[in-house]
């Protein structure tokens, strides 16, 4: 083999030798530890430590957790503050467990009986929703101071100083709230014809309902009863109810006293009030009577409704305490039905309510006009308006 170049194509003196190392490769043998020196001995230099190349983060992508380095502490993690909104949110929460659980409470603590039960010849159902509202003179769950002070009198048995029917229309037609004398003579199933009150003590809500709904061809869809000691626990659990009372009201047989003026009538005094009939203040014996019962019941359930009452626990919470003991209803009825009554009486303090009791044939309210009664019932049945000739006062 021949070389070319600057040998002319002659081999190199020295034989096969390898060409001239370059700088780098020059520079790294001479770094070589020659054998048996110090530096052999001590071995190879240390290797450079590594440095981790740095990479740009990616937009959205979240980079594993690194532990710290050696000799820092980790920083805790930071507590998140609540915001406004989150606090609101919470006590939102806390606030609908709370309806909730009181709504349970009342709906499973009220006081319910077979009040409606079926029967042959049962009217049918209609336009609205009728609700029969009963205030019994029961005693029962009073004992002898209490009705000292009630001045319930000792009369056994039950009877029934107040039947209402509260008609609830469909329509924007204004509820109505109907009195019944309870001195009415009315054909009472198994008993003959007697006074509407007595079916009650013949045979209690069963058969008053019957009663009322045969005579008047409206079908019950819901019941709702009060006796004296409920009915004075829930006006004093309110704190009273404020009644405007025009004169003067003594009670020749009760000789309960309310002064005239406005003021505020606790329980004994509300229950003298809705059962006083003997009064030169009510001249017409139970007509005025039913009459102050209608208006009693318009301010209670004013004053139920208000924001003063609904947004002060002082008022709602003894209130809440004492209704379940107080009512009875049907075993069909639940709370909402109630609340929906409750928010249509509303209106009976400024006329949003028609209020009239039956209409009779005279003072003594023992018979029914037959054709203002029917014109009455009519209208209850389809949802249309009173007619005037057919409201007493």
């Amino acid at each position: 083999m021949t070389y070319g170049g600057h040998y002319g194509g002659q081999q190199p003196p020295g034989g096969n030798r390898r060409p001239p190392r370059g700088p780098r490769e020059h520079q790294s043998a001479q770094m070589l530890p020659v054998p048996g020196s110090d530096r052999a001995r001590q071995g190879p230099p240390p290797r450079p430590r590594h440095q981790p190349t740095r990479v740009a983060p990616v937009p959205g992508h979240q980079p594993p957790h690194q532990p710290p380095p050696d000799g820092e502490r980790p920083r805790p993690p930071r507590r998140r503050r609540w915001s406004f909104g989150r606090v609101l949110m919470a006590l939102a929460l806390v606030f609908v467990l709370f309806i909730g659980a009181v709504w349970l409470y009342l709906e499973f603590s009220i006081n319910r009986i077979d009040a409606l039960p079926d029967y042959e010849g049962r009217p049918a159902a209609a336009s609205g929703t009728n609700w029969l509202i009963v205030g019994s003179d029961s005693r029962a769950g009073l004992d002898a101071d209490q009705q000292a002070q009630l001045v319930t009198g000792d009369t056994g048995g039950q009877r029934t100083d107040t039947i209402m029917i509260a008609h609830i229309p469909d329509n924007d037609t204004a509820p109505t709230l109907l009195s019944l004398p309870r001195d009415s003579q009315v054909e009472i199933p198994g008993y003959g014809t007697n006074k509407i009150n007595a079916a009650f003590s013949f045979g209690g809500a069963p058969l008053l309902a019957q009663t009322i709904e045969q005579a008047t061809g409206l079908r019950i869809d819901h019941y709702a009863e009060i006796g004296f000691g409920g009915f004075a626990n829930l006006v004093d659990a309110m704190g009273g109810v404020e009644m405007d009372i025009p004169a003067e009201m003594r009670d020749t047989k009760t000789g309960i006293v309310i002064p005239a003026g406005k003021q505020t009538l606790d329980g004994a005094q509300a229950l003298g009030f809705v059962r006083m009939r003997y009064s030169s203040a009510t001249p017409r014996s139970d007509l005025d009577r039913v009459a102050n019962q209608r208006k009693f019941i318009g301010a209670m359930a004013s004053q139920m409704a208000s924001p003063s009452t609904l947004l002060n626990p002082f008022d709602v919470f003894p209130l809440l305490a004492d209704a379940p003991d107080a009512l009875t209803m049907d075993t069909g009825d639940h709370l909402h039905n109630l609340l929906g009554l409750a928010w249509a009486m509303r209106g009976i303090s400024d006329g949003g309510v028609v209020t009239t009791t039956m209409p009779t044939t005279d003072s003594s309210a023992e018979n029914w006009d037959e054709e203002k009664s029917q014109a009455l019932f009519d209208a209850f049945r389809n949802d249309t308006p009173v007619p005037d000739s057919a409201i007493v006062n």
